[in-house]
């Protein structure tokens, strides 16, 4: 597992991380056990990132986490000791804004929906759910560039974090306005960004990414296989069961032209020795901006096929320029077509 530097910040990432939303729920039958035998031979394999939310199964994907890491510490105490060495797991979680549009609306006011009280309050909830007494990284969940002159909720974090339960602050970016991140950056407010990547979403290749980078800011890819239709395995017609957000992302005629957009990507990777899977991950880090891609694990299949992704070559710049093609301007599905 190759790593990467997390923007300015002292720990070396897996470029590879674990998206842990599926663990949680909301993407179909998922049984724990599965769960936590695909986190455990991720972390196996050098992952060293993880990546959840107070959202995701309303913390029960941050209850199985911190489950794997108290098992792997309890069994490593005899191995550290003959190794001189601990295990290092970086896990990320996010707190939403309290009830109300989501996205938030520029009318909304910022204390209202991310109080202080609100913000500690979950934060004792994300630290009792993980079973840590610090967080990582703790990411705000979604956000309006309508904040960004009085970005008061990040004020919050920084007293979080001088008082020891958090140890990064980030934003997981609102998807119709990912740029709205961009002021906060060039601001020092964040130390890590969450955005959406991939074959199809490359807006953040025109400014956002550069400028993460030079403000050392680390960068997650999450979507990177626009969920699920980027590893090539969709019809049009795929169905998916009514506990399956994507019955609502796909809906309408959505997937049937996703489906064909994903066919024209197949044809440029004929011949060039890369799944589709494999291109979606290895396009995401071709961007020297990116620190982790974190694609959706829900099994030990899944665990060992992305994180052997990282041990390929790296994409060819020929291809990647090709593939700059299927930049897909679609805008974002809340609703409707």
């Amino acid at each position: 597992m190759k790593l990467r530097p997390f923007g300015k910040h002292a720990f070396n990432c897996s470029e590879i991380g674990f998206g842990a939303w599926a663990i949680g729920g909301s993407w179909g039958a998922q049984s724990d056990a599965d769960s936590l035998a695909a986190l455990h031979r991720a972390l196996d394999l050098g992952c060293n990132f993880v990546d959840t939310a107070a959202g995701y199964g309303n913390g029960h994907s941050e209850k199985l986490i911190g489950q794997v890491l108290r098992d792997r510490a309890a069994k490593a105490d005899a191995l550290v000791a003959a190794a001189g060495n601990k295990e290092q797991v970086f896990v990320a979680t996010k707190t939403p804004p309290a009830p109300g549009a989501w996205p938030p609306s520029p009318y909304d006011r910022a204390e209202a929906r991310y109080s202080e009280s609100y913000l500690r309050e979950s934060v004792a909830e994300r630290l009792s759910n993980l079973g840590t007494n610090k967080i990582d990284l703790l990411q705000l969940h979604t956000w309006t560039r309508a904040w960004n002159r009085d970005p008061t909720p990040f004020k919050i974090l920084r007293t979080l974090q001088r008082d020891g339960l958090v140890g990064l602050v980030g934003i997981s970016t609102p998807e119709q306005d990912q740029n709205s991140v961009i002021e906060l950056m060039r601001s020092g407010w964040v130390d890590a960004i969450q955005v959406i990547y991939n074959l199809f979403e490359q807006e953040p290749a025109a400014e956002l990414l550069d400028v993460a980078k030079e403000c050392g800011v680390a960068v997650i890819v999450r979507v990177a296989f626009d969920e699920g239709v980027l590893t090539g395995k969709f019809t049009a017609r795929t169905k998916f069961g009514p506990d399956d957000f994507r019955a609502k992302y796909f809906e309408g005629d959505r997937l049937k032209r996703a489906v064909v957009h994903a066919n024209e990507i197949k044809k440029d990777l004929a011949g060039t020795g890369y799944t589709m899977p494999q291109a979606a991950l290895k396009f995401v880090l071709a961007h020297p901006a990116v620190t982790t891609v974190i694609p959706g694990i829900r099994n030990v299949a899944q665990a060992e096929a992305n994180c052997a992704v990282s041990d390929l070559p790296e994409m060819p710049p020929a291809l990647v320029q090709k593939l700059h093609r299927h930049n897909w301007r679609r805008g974002v599905w809340y609703g409707g077509k």
